[in-house]
């Protein structure tokens, strides 16, 4: 019996690295096509990672370590980060902030520690934190007990920030719809030192997520794209 390059092409489209047979990942296949509007938006992060990743040789720079979406919720944060993921070929992991929190004493630094670690194993790879302001509360906005565990949180998700190498190509989103209860020390330059803000499509906007949702399904001829962005339900 022969084994092909097939066969292994094949193999890795089926199983998973053993770093990360224990965390929740997925395999991307959102592209920018099929994000409706948001194009600024879009260029702004090809700008600062794609395009980094791609030909480093051209722009001589890292890429950025990590940007903070920001804004109202059902804005396609997420899709975004999903194709950011696909369109650099890296992994991708999500985490939502309140999935790191417990009421066991220093398991809540570990469980911040692990998951770094893990992307860090995945490199290349983007990891999403969504609902970031619960893990990352401003200093002083907490009374008795909470404030200690909350800033024991917050420190070790600095320090793994700052441990980030652009060797490792591991890229941070951060997603809320809070920015202004997010400690400021984690959106100094470094850490998140990219904030963009996902705003509430416009009518344009919504015309375009209308032809991105429906460019695969078949369409009556008799229908006007035009008039549903402003049809209001």
């Amino acid at each position: 019996m022969a084994v092909t390059n097939e066969h292994l092409n094949i193999a890795l489209g089926t199983s998973n690295p053993s770093a990360l047979r224990e965390t929740i990942v997925e395999i991307p296949n959102f592209r920018w096509e099929d994000i409706g509007g948001l194009e600024k938006v879009k260029m702004e992060l090809q700008e600062t990672v794609q395009y980094p990743v791609e030909h480093p040789e051209k722009f001589g720079m890292s890429p950025s370590k990590g940007v903070l979406f920001y804004g109202p919720p059902g804005c396609d944060k997420t899709l975004l980060a999903k194709a950011i993921a696909n369109e650099c070929q890296a992994n991708f992991i999500s985490i939502k902030g309140p999935e790191l929190l417990t009421m066991w004493f220093g398991e809540s630094e570990a469980n911040v520690r692990d998951v770094f670690d893990k992307a860090r194993q995945s490199a290349p790879c983007v990891l999403f934190l969504d609902e970031l302001d619960s893990i990352a509360i401003q200093r002083g906005n907490s009374v008795g007990d909470a404030a200690g565990a909350a800033d024991r949180v917050l420190n070790q998700l600095l320090t793994e920030m700052d441990a980030l190498s652009a060797k490792k190509t591991v890229f941070v989103i951060g997603a809320t719809n809070r920015p202004d209860t997010i400690d400021p020390t984690l959106m100094r330059p470094g850490p998140l030192d990219q904030l963009i803000y996902i705003s509430l499509p416009d009518e344009c906007s919504r015309l375009q997520i209308f032809k991105a949702c429906l460019r695969k399904s078949p369409v009556s001829k008799m229908l006007t794209f035009e008039f549903l962005p402003s049809t209001e339900i």
